[in-house]
């Protein structure tokens, strides 16, 4: 693990890995809850194997990554994408995203310099601005000042997840405990009021590079078919792979399926086909 110090008290956790010669680096960009741990376990060894770099790190708030602020907008999470990007330098970097880590990923790249990749994968990234989206994000933010992020998952776990990771994971969730709120200063609840934040109003029409665009048909919750659809048709040069057998978080659900499609869509960049 490595650390890049971005100001007194704020830092990014990361491990780098480059790749063999004629690979790219993915480089992973989180979801506001979790850490880079989603990326390590299968999916990172799978693409190492084929001689593909690696390129993860934790937002500010999450597990290694010092804080000091007390609000957190996207602008700032993607300020310090694009200086990690410019401290490393990843080799022909893929930017691959999960859910609004994709529109991380995605604003990197149109910022250009140290952001520009070679490819974009989004994962149950692409939605439409809204009331539904509003009310969601706040409806998010209440639970977990009411109950934390255990009353949070068990509200929104089964919308999220498929139906074969929800039937093997029943017994960790829905104990008989009480909730208890989370602290207004804890960095992960700092990071799930920044969703509010975020502009989805992106110039897909100026993405000059290949994208894959995964999606898990189990997502109850941002999956919506027809602005998959509308926003996918704005995207010069994209492919779509859709998981039947997966919902929202594909990575977990679903890693092995999503470190091939990550491969397939690598070696079509090296052919030139996408």
């Amino acid at each position: 693990m490595s650390i890049l110090t971005l100001s007194p008290g704020n830092s990014l956790s990361y491990d780098y890995s480059p790749p063999e010669s004629g690979g790219f680096t993915f480089v992973f960009f989180n979801a506001l809850t979790g850490d880079k741990g989603v990326w390590t376990a299968v999916i990172g060894p799978a693409l190492q194997r084929q001689g593909h770099g690696l390129l993860t790190y934790n937002l500010r708030g999450q597990a290694g990554s010092g804080f000091t602020f007390d609000t957190a907008d996207e602008a700032a999470i993607v300020a310090d994408a694009m200086a990690l990007l410019a401290h490393v330098r990843p080799a022909r970097p893929i930017h691959a995203g999960l859910s609004i880590g994709g529109l991380f990923a995605l604003k990197a790249h149109l910022a250009g310099g140290a952001g520009a990749a070679h490819g974009l994968v989004l994962i149950n990234t692409l939605r439409k601005a809204g009331a539904r989206l509003d009310w969601i994000n706040e409806a998010v933010v209440r639970a977990a000042r009411i109950g934390g992020l255990a009353l949070m998952r068990d509200l929104y776990v089964p919308l999220l997840f498929n139906r074969a990771w929800l039937e093997g994971n029943r017994g960790d969730f829905l104990g008989d405990g009480p909730y208890t709120p989370i602290e207004d200063s804890d960095g992960a609840f700092i990071l799930l009021k920044s969703g509010a934040t975020a502009d989805w109003d992106v110039p897909y029409e100026e993405i000059g590079v290949p994208v894959a665009v995964v999606t898990g048909l189990q997502d109850r919750v941002f999956f919506d078919r027809d602005d998959v659809d509308d926003l996918c048709a704005r995207i010069p040069r994209v492919e779509r792979v859709d998981m039947a057998d997966a919902g929202h978080m594909v990575p977990v659900e679903r890693p092995d399926g999503l470190a091939q499609a990550m491969l397939d869509f690598a070696a079509k960049l090296t052919s030139g086909v996408s």
